[in-house]
């Protein structure tokens, strides 16, 4: 089997001495994984950064099978964030959060589509609104959407909850007024909590998950 398709690099790991295996979510075929040959080697691992952006040539002897990628960058993503500790680990987070979560080989254009406007948006100085909205719209895309209620006056003290296996959670302000502009270190970090109740409660209980470490990294630095 052969297929070619764009990709962002999700993780990787070690095979031998010399090769990695790594998991790429891809435009045309999902969540895939691959042993990538000389993929450790030092003129090669560089390209091999959680977010970049790969053509990938997939081959396998049998659809089951564990197959192998020969991998072009088309755009190194994450050495742009090297100098910002907390963009990288953004990136890091929601490349790691779509890894546990995906589906293995089940195309998703729309969570693609919105992965890579979540990169874009990065580059901009109100960035972090855009990867609690991100995260929020992936909720609901793996079928669990938060439905708000209509409020006319959200400046009131007035909480809005919601119930998720008989726990009640307060809906952040931040998430309401659907506003992050200025927005204090204390907001964001309501919405950050908010945004990982649902994702606890609904996606890594449920399945048997391990939380992303870089997922608690994000909030903390906005204590």
């Amino acid at each position: 089997m052969y297929w070619q398709d764009e990709g962002y690099l999700l993780s990787k790991n070690n095979y031998d001495e010399n090769s990695i295996i790594i998991e790429v979510f891809t435009l045309e075929h999902g969540k895939y994984s691959g042993i990538v040959y000389g993929g450790n080697s030092k003129k090669n691992k560089k390209n091999f950064q959680i977010g970049n952006k790969m053509l990938l040539n997939w081959k396998s002897k049998g659809e089951n099978r564990m197959g192998y990628f020969n991998v072009e960058l088309i755009k190194a993503i994450s050495p742009m964030f090297f100098n910002d500790k907390i963009k990288s680990i953004s990136l890091l987070s929601a490349s790691t959060i779509l890894k546990i979560l995906l589906p293995e080989r089940q195309v998703n254009e729309i969570i693609y589509k919105s992965f890579e406007d979540l990169i874009e948006r990065i580059y901009l100085e109100n960035w972090i609104k855009y990867y609690i909205f991100w995260e929020l719209s992936l909720f609901k895309d793996l079928g669990f959407e938060v439905r708000i209620p209509r409020n006319d006056n959200l400046n009131t003290e007035t909480n809005i909850n919601i119930t998720i296996n008989d726990k009640i959670f307060k809906i952040p302000k931040f998430i309401l007024k659907k506003n992050g502009e200025n927005a204090a270190n204390q907001e964001i970090k309501e919405a950050l909590a908010f945004n990982k109740n649902l994702l606890i409660e609904n996606f890594i209980y449920p399945n048997k998950l391990k939380f992303p470490i870089s997922r608690n990294i994000l909030e903390k630095y906005y204590n």
